[in-house]
């Protein structure tokens, strides 16, 4: 059972997550042979300040 998790900085709206899981779910499906009802797909959504690139935090870069 594929379990993935998502992170990303910022928030998805529900168009974007219902997309994003369909893209990976139709690549699992595909590429790795699980049925779709076997892939479970988390999204976790952190403000900027939880996120830092080159020693900087995202939320800095405004």
């Amino acid at each position: 059972m594929p379990y993935i998790n998502i992170k990303v900085a910022g928030r998805l709206t529900e168009e974007q997550k219902q997309q994003i899981a369909t893209e990976i779910t139709d690549t699992m499906e595909r590429i790795a042979k699980k049925p779709r009802s076997y892939t479970y797909i988390c999204f976790d959504e952190l403000p900027d300040e939880n996120w830092a690139v080159a020693g900087k935090l995202l939320s800095a870069e405004d």
